[in-house]
């Protein structure tokens, strides 16, 4: 689906605050709030807009420490592969994983509340994957940057 100018504003937008009246939208970018209205229906419903969140304050939300965790598995075998895979996704403190080249085969962003939260992911999850390698755990002391927004 081609997506134009207009189409990128409006998504700009959207990104910094999803809860704008379409009222408010359509004047932004320069159309009629009927014709903005179905150029997001347009958006949602070819799949570019995925889903619409909130996004929490981590650590209003008890969630204040921040993991980054660099994993290697033992074995590139499909099924052991797929088997880490589903128990990365299961777990709810990965907020974010992705699957690298290079030295590891992993990158996992792992929210908790405390180390001791952390220790019982790395026991629940991490230890008890038979296909685990090693692990590497870098601890977030500041996040300078983070956004959802994808570049246009």
């Amino acid at each position: 689906m081609p997506i134009d100018n207009v189409d990128k504003r409006i998504l700009m937008l959207l990104q910094q605050n999803s809860r704008i009246t379409n009222a408010a939208l359509a004047e932004a970018v320069g159309l009629s709030p009927p014709a903005c209205l179905k150029r997001v229906k347009r958006l949602r419903d070819t799949g570019v807009i995925t889903r619409e969140v909130a996004l929490l304050d981590p650590k209003l939300a008890g969630q204040g420490i921040t993991m980054i965790v660099e994993v290697e598995v033992e074995r590139d075998r499909s099924d052991l592969f797929q088997q880490s895979i589903r128990r990365i996704r299961a777990s709810r403190e990965v907020t974010q994983c992705y699957q690298v080249t290079g030295e590891v085969d992993f990158i996992l962003i792992v929210n908790v509340e405390s180390m001791e939260a952390f220790q019982a992911f790395t026991e629940r999850v991490l230890y008890a994957d038979p296909n685990l390698r090693k692990f590497r755990t870098l601890i977030s002391m500041n996040r300078i940057k983070f956004t959802t927004e994808v570049p246009l």
